[in-house]
């Protein structure tokens, strides 16, 4: 498949009640096993891809070795590959478009894409974020990539989980607003009550992807829920580092 074909079989996967698994990896040697075991696409995650090779998560791994990293990656295996992107390197609209296309130059069919200040304090305002999203669909347009956008809320991540509840009428505007936007997805990270997932999928007018963590480990557990993607975060980097440390002890 060439890239464009890569993106449109990519966004077919997103069906609500089959959802996608998406088990990060972080390098090039990881896509491949996951392709050889049967995955369906290739997902990095910041965190995994930062720690992997020395830095902390939040942009700190320099933008050329993440571009690089893709690179490999989309070189390596037959797969769509999508990249978490985090708040894209830039603040400003027009750093970001061209932030994007680097991605996509490397292979790239679909981002992450935070709505969180990376750096900073918050979330950006809904206006901003719209903003923001618009610059990165045209980084697709410009390269003539039908790009699968991801648009995550850090709404969850930031509060107690207790919380949760009272934050789904703000996550569900975010979404609303995302979408029309031109977002192809939306990424609730930290959701984790069943019932609070299944609203969210029931009343997003996007695919809904959750990060599966803590009970929360196999795809079935999701399905029912109406979730159309689900991906695992930096749960196998952890896992890998406990093996290995793990296997060393035992010599």
């Amino acid at each position: 498949m060439n890239q464009s074909e890569k993106a449109r079989h990519f966004k077919s996967l997103h069906v609500p009640g089959k959802p996608v698994a998406l088990y990060n990896i972080w390098d090039a040697g990881g896509a491949k096993a996951l392709a050889k075991a049967g995955a369906a696409a290739i997902a990095t995650g910041s965190w995994s891809v930062a720690a992997a090779h020395g830095y902390r998560d939040g942009e700190q791994i320099p933008l050329d070795f993440v571009v690089g990293i893709a690179g490999r990656i989309a070189q390596s295996v037959d797969l769509p590959l999508t990249v978490d992107f985090e708040g894209g390197y830039a603040a400003d609209p027009e750093t970001l478009t061209a932030n994007v296309r680097r991605i996509l130059s490397a292979g790239a069919v679909g981002i992450n894409f935070e709505d969180q200040i990376v750096g900073g304090d918050g979330l950006y305002p809904i206006s901003e974020q719209v903003e923001r999203i618009r610059a990165v669909r045209r980084a697709g347009e410009l390269e003539a990539v039908p790009l699968f956008l991801n648009a995550r809320t850090d709404l969850f991540l930031k509060a107690d989980a207790t919380g949760h509840a009272d934050l789904i009428e703000a996550a569900l505007e975010r979404g609303r607003a995302f979408a029309e936007a031109g977002a192809d997805g939306f990424f609730v990270p930290g959701l984790a009550q069943p019932e609070l997932i299944e609203r969210v999928c029931r009343e997003s007018s996007l695919p809904v992807n959750v990060m599966m963590r803590g009970e929360l480990q196999r795809i079935d557990q999701v399905a029912g829920l109406g979730v159309a993607r689900a991906s695992y975060g930096p749960g196998p980097y952890f896992a890998a580092l406990e093996d290995l440390t793990r296997r060393f002890g035992e010599i």
